[in-house]
C-alpha cells in the first residue's frame, strides 16, 4: 500500500499550515536554484487543495506539475520534496545516527545530483544563528593543505551547490580558449615573399599603364577549424551537458564557429539558441527547444540522423567533433558501430568526452563502449573543471602525449 503524507508534518487545510508549507517548499527551491513565482506556488497550493491530501505519490504529482517548469530541476525537487516532506521515520532514523555509536569504517554513499544545493537551501542558514564563542586562536600551516580553489576544479559538477555551480560557470568563461588554427585552399595576400600573385601583380600594374611592375604576393590562408558538438542530454548525462554549455557559449563568443547538437531519442540542432549573449538565456532557450531532455537515448539512431541530414553541412575544413556520452547503448550495436565508423572519417579529430571516466579504474565493458573505441581519436573525462581545462589544452595541442589515448580503458586481457 501506498505510503501516506505524514499528517503532523503537512498540517491541515483548515488552519492555514498546509498552505504555510507548500510556500516554504517553494522558498527552499527558489533558493536551490529553481525559477518559482508567485503564481506558481498559488497553483500549488490551489491543485493540493483540490485535490486533497491523500497517497504520497499524489500529493508529489501535484506539487512537480505545478513547481517544476524545466527538466534539469527535476533532480532538485526529488531530493528537496524527500528531504522536506519527510515522515517520522526518516526523522527517527536521522536522531538514531546522530546518536554516540561505535565508527564503522563503512564507505559513504555518494551524494545524488542536486543533493547539495538542496541542504545548502534547507540548513544553510543554521550556521549562521550558531552563539559565537570565545576560542583561542589557532594557527594553522596550510603547506600541505589544498586551496578552494583547487578544491573546486576536482569537484564533480553534479555534486556542487549552486554557489560551487556558479563559480564553475565563472571559472569556465575565464578560461583561454584555444586558438588553433589549420591551413585551407584559399590565399591572402602577403607581405613576405612566400609566392608571387600573378593576379594581383598584373591589377597593380595595370594602374601605372605597365611601365612599372612590382610583385604582389599570397600566402595560404588559415582558420580556426569549426567545432562540432554532439551532447547527450538523457537522464545521466543532463547535469553535465547543461554546465558543457556554457563551455560551448564561452567558444562562441571568441567569434569561433560552434554548431551545437543535443540527443536523446532524437536530433535537435541547437546552434541558433547558443548564439544569444547571456549564457544563462541560451541554455535556457537550448533546454526549451529540446522536447526529449533527461529521457531516454538512441545513440544510434541519433548519429545516423546526423551523418544524413548535417555531416556535409557541418565537418568542413577540418572540423573537430565533440563527443559527450556515456556510450551506454543497449540496442542497435551494428548500427552505433557504422555510423561511428561514418562520422571518424568525415572529420579531422574525433575527441569523445565521458563522464564515467571520473570514476578511478573505469573499463569499457559494455558493448557500446566496446563499439565506439576503436572509432575516436582521444577519450577524455568531462566532470569537473580540470577536466575542461585539459580539454582546452588538446583543443590548442598543448596537451601530453598519450592523456587521451583510448586504449587505455580497454580491460586487461
Amino acid at each position: 500500500m501506498a505510503a501516506r503524507v505524514d499528517n503532523e508534518v503537512l498540517g491541515t487545510a483548515g488552519d492555514g499550515r498546509l498552505a504555510d508549507n507548500i510556500v516554504f517548499f517553494a522558498r527552499v527551491l527558489r533558493k536551490a536554484g529553481l525559477r518559482l513565482g508567485p503564481a506558481a506556488v498559488a497553483d500549488a497550493i490551489e491543485a493540493v487543495r483540490v485535490i486533497g491530501i491523500g497517497e504520497r505519490e499524489v500529493f508529489y504529482t501535484a506539487l512537480h506539475a505545478t513547481l517544476v517548469k524545466r527538466h534539469e530541476d527535476a533532480a532538485v525537487f526529488d531530493e528537496a520534496f524527500r528531504l522536506f516532506w519527510r515522515s517520522r521515520d526518516l526523522v527517527g532514523k536521522m536522531i538514531a545516527l546522530m546518536s554516540p555509536v561505535v565508527a564503522r569504517h563503512e564507505e559513504r554513499e555518494k551524494r545524488k545530483a542536486g543533493e547539495t544545493r538542496v541542504s545548502d537551501a534547507l540548513f544553510g542558514g543554521r550556521e549562521n544563528q550558531k552563539r559565537q564563542r570565545d576560542e583561542p586562536d589557532i594557527e594553522i600551516d596550510s603547506r600541505l593543505t589544498a586551496s578552494g580553489s583547487e578544491v573546486l576544479r576536482r569537484t564533480d559538477f553534479a555534486q556542487m551547490s549552486a554557489a560551487e555551480l556558479a563559480a564553475a560557470k565563472r571559472a569556465i568563461s575565464r578560461l583561454v580558449l584555444p586558438m588553433d588554427e589549420v591551413r585551407t585552399r584559399r590565399f591572402r595576400p602577403s607581405n613576405r615573399s612566400v609566392a608571387i600573385d600573378a593576379r594581383a601583380t598584373m591589377r597593380h600594374a595595370m594602374r601605372t599603364g605597365g611601365t612599372l611592375i612590382l610583385p604582389r604576393h599570397r600566402e595560404p590562408k588559415t582558420v580556426h577549424p569549426p567545432l562540432v558538438v554532439l551532447a547527450d542530454i538523457s537522464g545521466s548525462m543532463s547535469q553535465y551537458t547543461r554546465i558543457f554549455l556554457h563551455f560551448l557559449h564561452a567558444l562562441g563568443d571568441s567569434h569561433r564557429r560552434v554548431h551545437a547538437f543535443l540527443f536523446g531519442t532524437r536530433l535537435t540542432n541547437v546552434t541558433r539558441p547558443m548564439r544569444h549573449r547571456d549564457p544563462d538565456i541560451a541554455v535556457d532557450a537550448c533546454s526549451q527547444t529540446v522536447s526529449d531532455w533527461s529521457g531516454g537515448t538512441r545513440i544510434g539512431e541519433t548519429l545516423k540522423e546526423f551523418n544524413r541530414l548535417w555531416s556535409r553541412r557541418v565537418l568542413g575544413q577540418g572540423a573537430i567533433v565533440l563527443l559527450i556520452t556515456d556510450g551506454l547503448e543497449r540496442e542497435g550495436i551494428d548500427l552505433l558501430e557504422s555510423e561511428m565508423d561514418r562520422l571518424h572519417r568525415s572529420c579531422r579529430r574525433l575527441i569523445w568526452l565521458n563522464p564515467l571516466l571520473r570514476f578511478e579504474g573505469f573499463e569499457a565493458r559494455a558493448r557500446g563502449v566496446r563499439a565506439m573505441l576503436p572509432h575516436v581519436d582521444e577519450l577524455r573525462p568531462v566532470h569537473n573543471l580540470e577536466s575542461m581545462a585539459d580539454l582546452v589544452a588538446a583543443l590548442c595541442g598543448a596537451a601530453p602525449s598519450g592523456t587521451g589515448d583510448p586504449r587505455r580503458v580497454l580491460p586487461a586481457a
